[in-house]
């Protein structure tokens, strides 16, 4: 008898636990599952999932391509520096000699593997309802693709000593090396997404082109900006100083841009052609301060400047519809 009532009340707690754990969910608890699903699939949707196609991506075994990698392969990739200790380097710097460079089988397993990744979750999510994907396509989906990135980041990380070595060549007063260095790793990421593996060459001749064709794109904008208008006068004062510059130019362009710019002074209002030549000095004297133009016109500084940005504007606005942005760095 005891027994009996030891088994009823074993079973009483089992039905209990059971009937707590079927317990249905409240309606604000479905209301907020459903509408955390229903962000997710928006942002499944809404992200571009970019890849480069191959031929072998639609052949039976692409699968095993993609994911036998070769036998050299091996992840993390830190190895022993190769770099003196007494050396001084940034530890940056220092990091990057702890990575070891991967092989050419390696690198076109990795860039197949990342894209066989992305071809399968585009086609996989090409497949689905956008109103009633369930959670667990929408996981297997985003697994691909956080997959596809984790193999996306090994390239990368392989490849940052050759934004270095590239980035040393293109050091000046303008491009410090850690913005180059900064800038070039930018332009490295994109040239991953966009290397075509299958054509069997190497990444880093691709990459060397496309960092390079960035730092020249750097180089020809720091031009122009060194040759626009300045507005402190230290930076004028520093400009007097120094004698323009004609290496990129000939005369007879020089001819012209003097032609442009006297027309364009022409149409000013007649101070502010006064406060222009004046403070860049056109007119063969060394540039005056704010402080200067204000005593000689009777106000004060704040206008001279306020006169000399609406001069600026205007001067702008006709550079502009002149096309002679363009026209110079045609020259260049």
């Amino acid at each position: 008898m005891i027994a009996s009532v030891k088994q009823f009340s074993g079973r009483s707690e089992q039905t209990g636990r059971r009937a707590k754990t079927k317990r249905p969910a409240s309606a604000k608890t479905l209301a907020k599952r459903k509408a955390i699903l229903a962000e997710r699939r928006q942002r499944l949707f809404d992200r571009q999932i970019e890849y480069i196609p191959c031929r072998q991506f639609l052949k039976a075994e692409a699968e095993k391509l993609a994911t036998v990698a070769p036998a050299d392969a091996a992840v993390p990739l830190e190895q022993q520096s190769t770099q003196s200790a007494s050396q001084s380097v940034s530890p940056y710097l220092a990091s990057l000699y702890q990575t070891r460079l991967i092989t050419k089988d390696e690198e076109q397993f990795y860039f197949r593997r990342m894209n066989w990744l992305k071809f399968r979750a585009a086609t996989a999510r090409g497949r689905l309802d956008r109103q009633r994907a369930t959670l667990r396509q929408l996981d297997q989906v985003e697994a691909w693709l956080a997959e596809a990135e984790t193999v996306k980041a090994i390239i990368i990380t392989s490849n940052l000593r050759l934004v270095v070595s590239i980035a040393k060549k293109f050091i000046d007063p303008s491009n410090s090396f850690e913005e180059l260095v900064s800038d070039g790793n930018i332009a490295l990421m994109r040239a991953v997404e966009k290397f075509n593996f299958a054509l069997g060459n190497r990444f880093s001749t691709y990459a060397t082109y496309a960092i390079q064709r960035h730092f020249f794109r750097m180089s020809h904008k720091g031009r122009q900006q060194r040759t626009r208008f300045v507005a402190s006068d230290d930076a004028l004062k520093d400009r007097a100083a120094k004698e323009p510059n004609t290496d990129y130019c000939s005369s007879e362009q020089i001819g012209t841009l003097k032609e442009l710019f006297t027309g364009f002074l022409g149409d000013l209002e007649p101070r502010e052609r006064q406060i222009v030549i004046a403070r860049f000095g056109f007119d063969g004297r060394p540039p005056r301060t704010f402080r200067e133009l204000g005593s000689q016109m009777g106000v004060c500084k704040e206008r001279i400047r306020q006169i000399q940005t609406r001069a600026m504007e205007k001067l702008r606005e006709m550079a502009a519809e002149a096309k002679l942005e363009q026209t110079v760095g045609d020259w260049l």
